[in-house]
């Protein structure tokens, strides 16, 4: 296979990333991988897309650290290719992660070129058409309420207020962009008086999220990945971690101080993950990471999502290699079918 793995930037990219592991699986195997930056494209006057790529020499790797820095190296390969030259395109560039860095125009870069290269017959995944329409946090809100916490998306305190009182009082607040556990408040019934001044530090870039709060999210979270529209299990194990929150901070993301414990993936969660397959399949979502708390589930991660890693860590298997066969199945089919099949329903077959 050829394959293309879309990035932010090669400079800033990590050896523990999901991207690195899937990138490095995918070389030992002996498949060409080359990374492409959002800067890197080029929409041609023969409606066709380039792009200026960087790709490694060596067909074997024993270590992360080893591929990433051959990656950033003088040893790394550079060249200029068809993007409809590839099997598959990964889309693995996180718009949150052009926030404040004069890049926003980064942050849709992937799906823009994305859809031109479905045209050609390029699986591209997750479908960038379906990413699109997930850009925020509303996304999790065409899901079945069955699995969502009570929401209201405003940016109008009374509103805001109005839906606290109805929860009881407790209230989490958090902006409908962004990531990492940033911008992310607790209100409690006793602090309402302080709801204003929370609404009004969010708003200043745009919605604010006002969600029920969950007892249970004290206890942490866990993040179960989804492939195909499953979750994603290997060697009998799920690709699954647990997060649990530092001191008193309601936030288990790892950024904000959570730490990383291993999961038991109960049948709560596989009803959760059930209910959700369907849009998932639906909208050609291949990798997706859900965390759930309870029977909720408190985010859909479509974007890039992260933790491969640390799901190997506890349960002592490659998640990385089950990924890698998906995409060697969906060539196959393609090749069966002259790369004529609809990328949506590609994406999860």
């Amino acid at each position: 296979m050829k394959i293309g793995i879309v990035i932010n930037k090669v400079s800033t990219e990590e050896a523990e990333y999901t991207t690195t592991r899937i990138a490095m699986t995918a070389v030992n195997r002996g498949h060409e991988v080359w990374y492409v930056g959002a800067a890197d494209f080029t929409y041609a006057s023969d409606e066709k897309v380039y792009a200026q790529v960087t790709g490694i020499s060596k067909t074997k790797y024993s270590s992360l650290k080893t591929f990433l820095n051959e990656l950033k190296g003088p040893k790394a390969r550079k060249e200029r290719i068809c993007i409809s030259e590839l099997d598959i395109l990964l889309l693995r560039n996180d718009p949150a992660g052009e926030e404040g860095d004069g890049r926003s125009w980064a942050q849709s870069a992937g799906m823009q070129f994305g859809r031109v290269a479905t045209q050609n017959g390029v699986i591209v995944l997750n479908d960038p058409r379906s990413l699109g329409r997930a850009r925020n946090k509303m996304y999790l809100e065409s899901f079945p309420e069955e699995v969502r916490p009570k929401t209201l998306v405003s940016r109008d305190k009374a509103e805001i207020r109005s839906f606290a009182k109805e929860l009881g009082g407790n209230v989490v607040l958090k902006p409908l962009q962004g990531s990492g556990g940033q911008g992310v408040f607790l209100v409690r019934q006793n602090e309402m008086r302080n709801l204003n001044q929370m609404v009004e530090a969010i708003s200043r870039d745009g919605y604010v999220i006002a969600q029920e709060y969950l007892p249970k999210a004290a206890e942490g979270d866990t993040r179960l990945f989804m492939l195909n529209g499953y979750p994603l299990k290997y060697k009998g194990k799920f690709a699954a971690f647990r997060r649990i929150s530092g001191s008193d901070d309601i936030r288990s993301n790892i950024h904000a101080g959570g730490q990383k414990i291993q999961a038991e993936v109960d049948k709560v969660m596989l009803h959760v993950a059930e209910i959700v397959r369907p849009r998932l399949v639906q909208d050609g979502m291949f990798l997706v990471g859900l965390d759930i708390v309870g029977d909720k589930l408190m985010e859909i991660n479509v974007f890039s999502p992260g933790g491969l890693g640390s799901a190997q860590k506890f349960e002592k298997v490659n998640f990385a290699v089950p990924v890698i066969e998906a995409l060697e199945r969906k060539v196959e089919y393609m090749g069966f079918y002259r790369r004529n099949f609809d990328n949506t329903e590609m994406a999860t077959l």
